[in-house]
């Protein structure tokens, strides 16, 4: 059940013309400081659009740039690669997607039993959260082998930006606990526009919801994304490129695009 916060918050989300999804790194942190600035000051003024983010960061960290950093506060928050769902008010977990996740979870142990061969090439990130284990890899390709066994002992793998590797629930990713959210929240999903720059956002892009690949976007990613008339791939790095897609889809505020 959500909490009586949570309800507005969902009410405000409801109500808005545009739901922004968005990644946080290289895409809506991406791009120059005048290009995030004209995003965010456009978001920050638009009681019709709603924001959440779509992120494999914690909850930590993205409290920090909130509360430190000056990024604009959204509704929701989805982090850790989907394995974590949040609002952007206090914090507090989303007790029914929470439950959700942990009904897919089959637990640390067996993911870090599979992996142990493989610690050459991978080193365990400090600090992460979520129903997930994060790494750093040191040689991409035998990383694809780590990322077969995992996935064969019933998890989900992605690897990133040549960089990141993270175990994931089966079926828990970015894409489909943005569409949970959705339900959950009555989201119209015509309104909502997701973003994202790296291979861990390509879920996103099997949503079939309205997305854009921003500018800056990874190569893997372009290489990857399905050839759909709801996908847009923006020239501009970052803020801008979600900024051209916003334009492009037509989301950008009613009296803008009357």
């Amino acid at each position: 059940m959500l909490s009586p916060h949570q309800r507005q918050l969902a009410h405000r989300v409801q109500k808005a013309h545009a739901v922004l999804a968005t990644d946080l790194d290289g895409t809506f942190l991406g791009g120059s400081q005048d290009e995030r600035a004209a995003l965010y000051d456009y978001l920050r003024q638009q009681t019709h659009t709603a924001l959440i983010f779509v992120t494999g960061r914690d909850a930590a960290h993205v409290r920090y740039l909130i509360e430190e950093e000056g990024v604009p506060r959204p509704q929701f928050i989805i982090g850790d690669v989907g394995t974590s769902v949040f609002d952007g008010h206090n914090f507090a977990p989303v007790a029914p997607l929470e439950a959700w996740i942990d009904s897919h979870w089959q637990g640390d142990a067996t993911a870090q039993q599979v992996l142990a061969q493989h610690e050459d090439h991978l080193t365990l990130q400090g600090v992460y959260g979520g129903r997930r284990r994060s790494y750093f890899i040191s040689d991409v390709h035998k990383a694809h082998a780590a990322k077969a066994a995992v996935e064969d002992a019933g998890y989900d793998a992605i690897v990133s930006d040549d960089t990141f590797f993270d175990v994931l629930p089966r079926g828990i990713q970015k894409g489909p606990t943005l569409l949970k959210l959705i339900e959950m929240l009555d989201i119209r999903s015509e309104a909502v526009l997701a973003a994202g720059d790296t291979l861990n956002d390509l879920s996103l892009f099997h949503t079939g919801l309205n997305a854009v690949a921003v500018g800056n976007r990874e190569p893997a990613l372009e290489a990857a994304l399905p050839d759909a008339e709801h996908i847009f791939k923006a020239s501009a790095p970052g803020a801008a490129g979600i900024t051209q897609a916003l334009h492009y889809f037509q989301l950008t505020a009613p009296m803008e695009t009357a």
